[in-house]
Protein backbone atom coordinates (compact mmCIF):
# COMPACT_ATOMS: atom_id res chain seq x y z
CA UNK A 1 0.00 0.00 0.00
CA UNK A 2 0.95 3.40 -1.10
CA UNK A 3 2.61 5.38 2.04
CA UNK A 4 1.25 8.99 1.14
CA UNK A 5 3.50 10.65 3.99
CA UNK A 6 6.85 8.83 2.22
CA UNK A 7 8.46 11.16 0.08
CA UNK A 8 10.19 10.19 -2.99
CA UNK A 9 13.36 10.93 -4.80
CA UNK A 10 11.55 10.33 -8.79
CA UNK A 11 8.25 9.73 -9.51
CA UNK A 12 7.48 8.14 -12.48
CA UNK A 13 4.34 8.39 -14.12
CA UNK A 14 3.82 5.34 -16.37
CA UNK A 15 3.92 1.71 -16.44
CA UNK A 16 5.41 0.91 -19.87
CA UNK A 17 8.47 0.94 -21.87
CA UNK A 18 9.71 4.53 -20.86
CA UNK A 19 8.19 4.17 -17.55
CA UNK A 20 10.15 0.93 -16.80
CA UNK A 21 13.48 2.00 -18.05
CA UNK A 22 13.61 5.48 -16.09
CA UNK A 23 12.56 3.68 -13.40
CA UNK A 24 15.13 1.43 -13.32
CA UNK A 25 17.78 3.81 -14.57
CA UNK A 26 17.43 5.95 -11.45
CA UNK A 27 16.73 3.11 -9.18
CA UNK A 28 20.27 2.23 -10.35
CA UNK A 29 21.42 5.19 -9.61
CA UNK A 30 20.48 5.38 -6.07
CA UNK A 31 17.65 7.26 -6.39
CA UNK A 32 14.44 6.19 -4.22
CA UNK A 33 11.71 5.55 -7.25
CA UNK A 34 7.90 5.33 -7.15
CA UNK A 35 6.40 4.48 -10.57
CA UNK A 36 2.31 4.32 -10.61
CA UNK A 37 0.55 2.66 -13.44
CA UNK A 38 -2.96 3.59 -14.01
CA UNK A 39 -4.06 -0.23 -14.92
CA UNK A 40 -4.81 -3.40 -13.25
CA UNK A 41 -1.77 -5.11 -12.92
CA UNK A 42 -2.97 -8.10 -15.31
CA UNK A 43 -2.83 -4.89 -18.13
CA UNK A 44 0.16 -3.28 -16.85
CA UNK A 45 2.50 -2.24 -19.66
CA UNK A 46 1.12 0.16 -21.92
CA UNK A 47 1.00 0.02 -25.63
CA UNK A 48 4.60 -2.16 -24.63
CA UNK A 49 2.68 -5.10 -24.35
CA UNK A 50 1.99 -5.77 -28.17
CA UNK A 51 5.46 -5.12 -29.43
CA UNK A 52 8.05 -7.61 -29.85
CA UNK A 53 11.21 -6.16 -31.62
CA UNK A 54 13.45 -2.96 -31.11
CA UNK A 55 15.17 -0.83 -34.33
CA UNK A 56 18.90 -0.29 -33.13
CA UNK A 57 22.22 0.91 -34.50
CA UNK A 58 24.78 -1.74 -34.68
CA UNK A 59 27.77 -1.97 -36.43
CA UNK A 60 28.43 -5.99 -37.39
CA UNK A 61 26.24 -8.68 -37.37
CA UNK A 62 25.57 -11.33 -34.77
CA UNK A 63 23.42 -14.27 -33.43
CA UNK A 64 20.26 -12.22 -34.03
CA UNK A 65 20.67 -9.35 -36.75
CA UNK A 66 22.11 -10.41 -40.16
CA UNK A 67 24.15 -7.36 -41.09
CA UNK A 68 25.25 -3.63 -39.84
CA UNK A 69 23.13 -0.80 -39.52
CA UNK A 70 24.88 2.70 -39.37
CA UNK A 71 23.91 5.80 -37.77
CA UNK A 72 23.76 7.65 -41.41
CA UNK A 73 21.78 4.19 -42.83
CA UNK A 74 19.00 4.79 -39.59
CA UNK A 75 18.93 8.48 -40.09
CA UNK A 76 18.19 8.32 -43.78
CA UNK A 77 15.67 5.72 -43.06
CA UNK A 78 14.16 8.11 -40.39
CA UNK A 79 14.08 11.26 -42.91
CA UNK A 80 12.67 9.61 -45.71
CA UNK A 81 9.58 8.37 -43.50
CA UNK A 82 9.23 11.45 -42.00
CA UNK A 83 10.12 13.48 -45.06
CA UNK A 84 12.36 15.58 -42.64
CA UNK A 85 9.51 16.17 -40.57
CA UNK A 86 11.88 15.40 -37.27
CA UNK A 87 14.32 17.04 -34.81
CA UNK A 88 17.05 16.48 -36.31
CA UNK A 89 19.58 16.70 -32.67
CA UNK A 90 17.21 14.35 -30.64
CA UNK A 91 16.84 11.93 -33.44
CA UNK A 92 20.29 11.65 -33.86
CA UNK A 93 20.71 11.28 -30.04
CA UNK A 94 18.05 8.39 -30.35
CA UNK A 95 20.11 6.76 -32.52
CA UNK A 96 23.61 7.15 -31.10
CA UNK A 97 22.36 6.16 -27.91
CA UNK A 98 20.72 2.68 -28.82
CA UNK A 99 23.90 1.39 -29.83
CA UNK A 100 24.36 -0.22 -26.34
CA UNK A 101 20.42 -1.85 -26.31
CA UNK A 102 21.64 -4.92 -27.45
CA UNK A 103 23.45 -5.54 -24.08
CA UNK A 104 21.54 -3.61 -22.20
CA UNK A 105 18.11 -4.53 -22.47
CA UNK A 106 19.45 -8.48 -21.96
CA UNK A 107 21.01 -6.81 -18.69
CA UNK A 108 18.01 -6.37 -17.46
CA UNK A 109 15.38 -9.42 -18.39
CA UNK A 110 15.38 -9.47 -22.12
CA UNK A 111 16.01 -12.14 -24.61
CA UNK A 112 16.43 -12.52 -27.45
CA UNK A 113 15.57 -14.32 -30.14
CA UNK A 114 15.96 -15.40 -34.12
CA UNK A 115 13.64 -13.22 -36.59
CA UNK A 116 10.84 -15.54 -37.68
CA UNK A 117 9.56 -15.88 -40.77
CA UNK A 118 7.29 -13.01 -42.32
CA UNK A 119 8.88 -10.20 -39.50
CA UNK A 120 8.96 -7.45 -42.29
CA UNK A 121 12.45 -7.70 -43.71
CA UNK A 122 13.87 -6.85 -40.15
CA UNK A 123 16.34 -9.41 -39.70
CA UNK A 124 18.98 -6.94 -40.07
CA UNK A 125 17.70 -3.65 -38.95
CA UNK A 126 15.98 -4.90 -35.88
CA UNK A 127 16.32 -7.58 -32.95
CA UNK A 128 13.47 -9.77 -31.74
CA UNK A 129 12.39 -10.40 -27.93
CA UNK A 130 11.27 -13.95 -27.10
CA UNK A 131 7.86 -14.22 -25.56
CA UNK A 132 7.28 -10.47 -27.27
CA UNK A 133 6.41 -6.89 -25.29
CA UNK A 134 4.52 -9.06 -22.62
CA UNK A 135 7.29 -11.05 -21.99
CA UNK A 136 9.91 -7.88 -21.92
CA UNK A 137 7.47 -6.24 -19.47
CA UNK A 138 7.24 -8.94 -17.08
CA UNK A 139 11.35 -9.10 -17.03
CA UNK A 140 11.66 -5.10 -16.64
CA UNK A 141 8.93 -5.18 -13.69
CA UNK A 142 11.25 -7.95 -12.07
CA UNK A 143 14.63 -6.26 -12.45
CA UNK A 144 12.27 -2.97 -11.11
CA UNK A 145 11.45 -4.84 -7.96
CA UNK A 146 14.61 -6.34 -7.43
CA UNK A 147 16.27 -2.85 -7.83
CA UNK A 148 13.77 -1.31 -5.15
CA UNK A 149 11.32 0.41 -7.32
CA UNK A 150 8.01 1.20 -5.37
CA UNK A 151 4.98 0.54 -7.90
CA UNK A 152 1.30 1.10 -7.20
CA UNK A 153 -1.14 -0.46 -9.83
CA UNK A 154 -5.19 1.23 -10.52
CA UNK A 155 -3.30 4.53 -9.71
CA UNK A 156 -4.14 7.77 -11.90
CA UNK A 157 -2.37 10.55 -11.11
CA UNK A 158 -5.35 13.48 -11.64
CA UNK A 159 -3.65 16.40 -10.80
CA UNK A 160 0.34 17.97 -10.89
CA UNK A 161 1.49 20.29 -8.84
CA UNK A 162 3.71 22.22 -11.08
CA UNK A 163 4.37 26.10 -10.09
CA UNK A 164 6.62 28.28 -13.11
CA UNK A 165 7.27 24.78 -14.58
CA UNK A 166 8.85 23.67 -11.13
CA UNK A 167 7.23 19.84 -9.67
CA UNK A 168 6.45 19.76 -6.46
CA UNK A 169 3.60 16.86 -5.91
CA UNK A 170 0.83 14.67 -7.57
CA UNK A 171 -2.70 13.91 -6.76
CA UNK A 172 -3.85 10.35 -7.21
CA UNK A 173 -6.42 8.28 -7.32
CA UNK A 174 -5.98 5.17 -5.75
CA UNK A 175 -8.12 2.77 -3.55
CA UNK A 176 -11.02 4.63 -3.75
CA UNK A 177 -9.06 7.93 -2.75
CA UNK A 178 -7.35 10.83 -3.11
CA UNK A 179 -3.82 10.94 -2.29
CA UNK A 180 -0.92 13.58 -2.72
CA UNK A 181 2.76 12.37 -3.80
CA UNK A 182 5.58 14.11 -2.60
CA UNK A 183 9.00 13.93 -5.34
CA UNK A 184 11.82 15.72 -6.23
CA UNK A 185 10.95 15.34 -9.53
CA UNK A 186 8.88 13.44 -11.79
CA UNK A 187 8.76 11.53 -15.31
CA UNK A 188 6.05 11.60 -17.42
CA UNK A 189 5.84 8.30 -19.64
CA UNK A 190 2.04 7.94 -19.56
CA UNK A 191 1.53 7.49 -23.59
CA UNK A 192 -0.42 9.46 -25.60
CA UNK A 193 -3.94 9.87 -25.82
CA UNK A 194 -5.10 7.55 -28.94
CA UNK A 195 -7.73 5.65 -26.81
CA UNK A 196 -9.33 8.86 -25.98
CA UNK A 197 -12.12 9.18 -28.67
CA UNK A 198 -13.18 12.28 -27.87
CA UNK A 199 -10.04 13.61 -28.15
CA UNK A 200 -9.28 12.21 -31.60
CA UNK A 201 -12.47 13.85 -32.73
CA UNK A 202 -11.15 17.33 -32.13
CA UNK A 203 -9.26 16.60 -35.44
CA UNK A 204 -11.12 14.08 -36.94
CA UNK A 205 -15.07 14.47 -36.19
CA UNK A 206 -16.95 11.51 -36.47
CA UNK A 207 -13.99 9.91 -38.50
CA UNK A 208 -12.73 8.95 -35.35
CA UNK A 209 -15.59 6.55 -34.30
CA UNK A 210 -14.72 4.18 -37.09
CA UNK A 211 -11.03 4.33 -35.50
CA UNK A 212 -9.12 0.64 -33.80
CA UNK A 213 -7.10 1.82 -31.31
CA UNK A 214 -4.20 -1.66 -31.68
CA UNK A 215 -3.09 -0.47 -27.93
CA UNK A 216 -4.21 -0.38 -24.16
CA UNK A 217 -7.54 1.61 -23.50
CA UNK A 218 -5.62 3.29 -20.64
CA UNK A 219 -3.94 5.80 -22.81
CA UNK A 220 -6.39 8.45 -22.44
CA UNK A 221 -3.90 11.75 -22.36
CA UNK A 222 -4.58 12.97 -19.18
CA UNK A 223 -0.88 13.96 -18.28
CA UNK A 224 -0.51 15.33 -21.66
CA UNK A 225 -3.76 17.16 -21.10
CA UNK A 226 -2.01 18.48 -17.75
CA UNK A 227 1.40 19.25 -18.79
CA UNK A 228 -0.27 21.41 -22.04
CA UNK A 229 -2.70 23.17 -19.23
CA UNK A 230 0.75 24.01 -17.32
CA UNK A 231 2.41 25.50 -20.40
CA UNK A 232 4.54 22.95 -21.56
CA UNK A 233 5.35 23.59 -24.77
CA UNK A 234 3.54 21.70 -27.31
CA UNK A 235 5.07 19.28 -30.29
CA UNK A 236 3.47 17.71 -33.27
CA UNK A 237 0.76 17.81 -35.35
CA UNK A 238 -2.59 16.90 -33.81
CA UNK A 239 -3.81 14.69 -36.70
CA UNK A 240 -0.53 12.91 -37.27
CA UNK A 241 -0.21 9.43 -35.55
CA UNK A 242 1.58 5.60 -35.57
CA UNK A 243 -1.43 4.04 -37.66
CA UNK A 244 -1.62 0.39 -39.62
CA UNK A 245 -3.84 -1.30 -41.23
CA UNK A 246 -5.83 -3.18 -39.36
CA UNK A 247 -8.67 -6.55 -39.65
CA UNK A 248 -11.78 -4.41 -39.36
CA UNK A 249 -12.93 -7.19 -37.92
CA UNK A 250 -10.40 -6.41 -34.80
CA UNK A 251 -11.89 -5.01 -31.53
CA UNK A 252 -12.29 -1.93 -30.75
CA UNK A 253 -9.05 -1.98 -28.28
CA UNK A 254 -5.75 -4.19 -27.37
CA UNK A 255 -6.08 -6.07 -30.41
CA UNK A 256 -2.54 -6.33 -30.49
CA UNK A 257 0.43 -6.65 -33.38
CA UNK A 258 -1.74 -9.67 -34.32
CA UNK A 259 -4.58 -7.77 -35.90
CA UNK A 260 -2.24 -6.20 -38.43
CA UNK A 261 -2.28 -7.16 -41.92
CA UNK A 262 0.39 -7.52 -44.37
CA UNK A 263 -1.15 -8.57 -47.11
CA UNK A 264 -1.23 -4.82 -48.57
CA UNK A 265 2.05 -5.53 -51.07
CA UNK A 266 0.86 -8.29 -52.29
CA UNK A 267 -2.57 -7.39 -54.11
CA UNK A 268 -4.73 -4.09 -54.56
CA UNK A 269 -6.13 -2.20 -51.92
CA UNK A 270 -9.62 -0.23 -53.06
CA UNK A 271 -11.82 2.33 -50.54
CA UNK A 272 -15.64 1.75 -50.60
CA UNK A 273 -16.37 2.90 -53.86
CA UNK A 274 -14.48 -0.24 -55.18
CA UNK A 275 -11.51 2.10 -56.24
CA UNK A 276 -7.53 2.18 -55.98
CA UNK A 277 -5.69 5.30 -53.84
CA UNK A 278 -2.50 4.73 -53.03
CA UNK A 279 0.93 2.93 -54.66
CA UNK A 280 0.76 -0.64 -53.00
CA UNK A 281 4.24 -1.62 -53.70
CA UNK A 282 5.90 1.89 -53.14
CA UNK A 283 8.21 0.30 -50.73
CA UNK A 284 9.50 -2.29 -48.45
CA UNK A 285 6.64 -2.93 -46.08
CA UNK A 286 8.42 -1.88 -42.91
CA UNK A 287 9.18 1.26 -44.54
CA UNK A 288 5.22 2.39 -45.28
CA UNK A 289 3.06 -0.32 -43.34
CA UNK A 290 2.41 2.77 -40.96
CA UNK A 291 1.13 5.26 -43.95
CA UNK A 292 -2.09 2.77 -44.44
CA UNK A 293 -3.79 4.20 -41.06
CA UNK A 294 -3.43 7.15 -41.79
CA UNK A 295 -4.33 6.42 -46.04
CA UNK A 296 -7.33 4.22 -45.22
CA UNK A 297 -8.50 7.01 -42.32
CA UNK A 298 -8.90 9.41 -45.09
CA UNK A 299 -10.86 7.51 -47.03
CA UNK A 300 -14.72 7.21 -47.33
CA UNK A 301 -16.07 5.76 -44.44
CA UNK A 302 -12.57 4.84 -43.41
CA UNK A 303 -12.66 1.79 -44.64
CA UNK A 304 -10.86 0.19 -47.42
CA UNK A 305 -10.20 -3.67 -49.05
CA UNK A 306 -7.13 -5.60 -49.48
CA UNK A 307 -7.63 -8.27 -52.35
CA UNK A 308 -5.53 -10.67 -54.34
CA UNK A 309 -5.84 -14.27 -55.76
CA UNK A 310 -3.98 -17.32 -56.07
CA UNK A 311 -0.27 -15.79 -56.53
CA UNK A 312 -0.13 -13.83 -53.76
CA UNK A 313 -1.28 -16.26 -51.15
CA UNK A 314 0.94 -17.51 -48.63
CA UNK A 315 3.87 -14.33 -49.07
CA UNK A 316 2.22 -12.42 -46.16
CA UNK A 317 2.34 -13.39 -42.65
CA UNK A 318 -0.79 -15.39 -41.62
CA UNK A 319 -3.92 -13.29 -40.41
CA UNK A 320 -5.76 -13.73 -37.17
CA UNK A 321 -8.87 -13.52 -38.50
CA UNK A 322 -9.29 -15.66 -41.65
CA UNK A 323 -9.54 -13.92 -45.37
CA UNK A 324 -12.91 -13.44 -47.24
CA UNK A 325 -12.93 -16.70 -50.43
CA UNK A 326 -14.47 -16.94 -53.08
CA UNK A 327 -14.08 -18.45 -56.61
CA UNK A 328 -14.58 -14.94 -58.50
CA UNK A 329 -14.21 -11.42 -57.94
CA UNK A 330 -17.80 -10.84 -58.51
CA UNK A 331 -18.68 -12.99 -55.04
CA UNK A 332 -15.72 -11.36 -53.46
CA UNK A 333 -17.31 -7.97 -54.03
CA UNK A 334 -20.69 -9.37 -52.84
CA UNK A 335 -19.37 -10.84 -49.39
CA UNK A 336 -17.34 -7.19 -48.77
CA UNK A 337 -20.63 -5.26 -50.45
CA UNK A 338 -19.06 -3.95 -53.28
CA UNK A 339 -20.14 -2.78 -55.96
CA UNK A 340 -19.32 -5.88 -58.72
CA UNK A 341 -19.38 -3.95 -61.53
CA UNK A 342 -17.12 -1.09 -60.39
CA UNK A 343 -14.75 -4.20 -58.87
CA UNK A 344 -14.21 -5.06 -62.21
CA UNK A 345 -13.69 -1.90 -63.60
CA UNK A 346 -10.79 -1.65 -61.35
CA UNK A 347 -9.05 -4.90 -61.27
CA UNK A 348 -9.66 -5.06 -65.39
CA UNK A 349 -7.97 -1.88 -65.49
CA UNK A 350 -5.19 -2.75 -63.26
CA UNK A 351 -4.37 -6.09 -64.93
CA UNK A 352 -4.35 -4.30 -68.14
CA UNK A 353 -1.37 -2.09 -67.06
CA UNK A 354 0.53 -5.16 -65.43
CA UNK A 355 4.13 -5.03 -67.24
CA UNK A 356 5.86 -8.85 -67.15
CA UNK A 357 8.73 -9.12 -64.87
CA UNK A 358 10.75 -11.53 -62.44
CA UNK A 359 8.52 -11.60 -58.92
CA UNK A 360 10.58 -11.20 -55.95
CA UNK A 361 8.86 -10.57 -52.20
CA UNK A 362 12.35 -10.23 -51.17
CA UNK A 363 13.51 -7.64 -53.20
CA UNK A 364 12.54 -4.31 -54.49
CA UNK A 365 11.72 -6.28 -58.09
CA UNK A 366 10.56 -5.00 -61.52
CA UNK A 367 6.86 -6.04 -61.24
CA UNK A 368 5.14 -2.71 -61.75
CA UNK A 369 2.19 -1.13 -63.48
CA UNK A 370 2.45 1.42 -66.62
CA UNK A 371 -0.35 4.29 -67.28
CA UNK A 372 -1.96 3.57 -63.82
CA UNK A 373 -2.80 5.95 -61.64
CA UNK A 374 -1.70 5.81 -58.86
CA UNK A 375 0.65 3.32 -59.89
CA UNK A 376 1.79 -0.04 -58.13
CA UNK A 377 5.97 0.37 -58.14
CA UNK A 378 6.68 -3.73 -56.71
CA UNK A 379 5.23 -6.72 -56.34
CA UNK A 380 2.24 -5.84 -59.58
CA UNK A 381 1.20 -9.17 -60.75
CA UNK A 382 -2.17 -9.57 -62.70
CA UNK A 383 -5.25 -10.55 -59.96
CA UNK A 384 -7.26 -13.15 -62.58
CA UNK A 385 -6.14 -16.55 -60.68
CA UNK A 386 -9.01 -17.80 -58.26
CA UNK A 387 -9.85 -18.56 -55.83
CA UNK A 388 -9.41 -15.13 -54.73
CA UNK A 389 -9.17 -13.64 -50.91
CA UNK A 390 -10.37 -10.05 -49.38
CA UNK A 391 -9.62 -8.62 -46.34
CA UNK A 392 -11.77 -5.69 -45.07
CA UNK A 393 -9.44 -3.30 -43.22
CA UNK A 394 -9.74 0.00 -40.83
CA UNK A 395 -7.51 2.47 -39.90
CA UNK A 396 -5.10 1.04 -36.36
CA UNK A 397 -4.29 3.87 -34.22
CA UNK A 398 -1.17 2.43 -32.41
CA UNK A 399 -0.08 6.33 -30.98
CA UNK A 400 -0.65 9.91 -31.01
CA UNK A 401 1.96 12.14 -32.10
CA UNK A 402 1.02 15.34 -30.54
CA UNK A 403 3.15 15.74 -27.55
CA UNK A 404 5.32 17.75 -25.25
CA UNK A 405 8.86 19.17 -26.26
CA UNK A 406 11.74 17.77 -24.54
CA UNK A 407 15.74 18.77 -24.53
CA UNK A 408 18.46 16.31 -24.96
CA UNK A 409 18.00 15.61 -21.02
CA UNK A 410 14.97 14.91 -21.53
CA UNK A 411 13.24 17.86 -19.14
CA UNK A 412 10.05 19.32 -20.75
CA UNK A 413 10.22 23.00 -22.28
CA UNK A 414 7.69 24.93 -21.33
CA UNK A 415 6.33 27.78 -23.52
CA UNK A 416 8.61 30.48 -22.45
CA UNK A 417 11.31 28.60 -23.99
CA UNK A 418 13.61 27.71 -20.71
CA UNK A 419 13.36 23.86 -19.66
CA UNK A 420 12.00 22.80 -16.36
CA UNK A 421 14.31 22.05 -13.95
CA UNK A 422 12.87 18.58 -12.47
CA UNK A 423 9.74 17.49 -14.58
CA UNK A 424 11.01 14.97 -17.62
CA UNK A 425 9.14 13.04 -20.32
CA UNK A 426 9.89 9.85 -22.17
CA UNK A 427 7.96 7.29 -24.69
CA UNK A 428 4.83 8.52 -26.73
CA UNK A 429 3.96 11.68 -25.37
CA UNK A 430 7.22 13.08 -26.42
CA UNK A 431 7.57 11.41 -29.74
CA UNK A 432 6.70 13.61 -32.36
CA UNK A 433 9.97 15.70 -31.13
CA UNK A 434 11.04 12.94 -33.73
CA UNK A 435 8.40 11.08 -35.21
CA UNK A 436 7.03 14.37 -36.89
CA UNK A 437 5.02 11.61 -39.67
CA UNK A 438 5.50 8.15 -40.54
CA UNK A 439 7.10 5.64 -38.78
CA UNK A 440 9.68 2.99 -38.92
CA UNK A 441 9.23 -0.53 -37.39
CA UNK A 442 10.56 -0.80 -33.85
CA UNK A 443 10.97 2.78 -33.55
CA UNK A 444 8.97 3.84 -31.32
CA UNK A 445 10.37 1.19 -28.51
CA UNK A 446 13.87 2.67 -29.33
CA UNK A 447 12.81 6.12 -28.37
CA UNK A 448 11.39 4.94 -25.07
CA UNK A 449 14.05 2.79 -24.47
CA UNK A 450 16.62 5.91 -24.83
CA UNK A 451 14.40 8.86 -23.35
CA UNK A 452 13.59 6.81 -20.61
CA UNK A 453 16.92 6.06 -19.66
CA UNK A 454 17.62 9.63 -20.50
CA UNK A 455 14.88 11.17 -18.18
CA UNK A 456 15.56 8.35 -15.04
CA UNK A 457 19.53 9.47 -15.58
CA UNK A 458 18.70 12.94 -15.26
CA UNK A 459 15.91 12.63 -13.34
CA UNK A 460 18.37 11.09 -10.26
CA UNK A 461 21.09 13.38 -10.92
CA UNK A 462 18.59 16.07 -10.06
CA UNK A 463 17.52 14.87 -6.62
CA UNK A 464 20.52 13.29 -5.68
CA UNK A 465 22.72 16.79 -6.07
Amino acid sequence: MLDSARSFDVLVIGGGNAGLCAAMTASRAGASVLLLESSPEVFRGGNSRHTRDIRYMHDRANDFVTGAYSEEEFWEDLRRVTHGETTEPLARLTIRESVDLGDWMPAHGVRWQRPLRGTLHLARTNVFFRGGGKAMINAYYDTARKLGVEVAYEAEVRELDLCDGEFRGATVALGGSMREVRAKCVVVAAGGFEANIAWLKEYWGEAADNFVIRGTPYNQGLMLRKLLDHKVQPVGNPREFHAVAVDARAPKFDGGIVTRLDSVPFGIAVNRDAKRFYDEGEDFWPKRYAIWGGLIARQPGQVAYSIGDARAMGQFMPSVFPAVEAGSLREIAGALGLDPAALATTVDAFNRSVRPGSFDPANLDDCRTEGLDPPKSHWALPIDRGPFWAYPLRPGITFTYLGVTVDECARVVMQTGRPSPNVFAAGEVMAGNILGRGYLAGFGLTIGTVFGRIAGREAARHALR
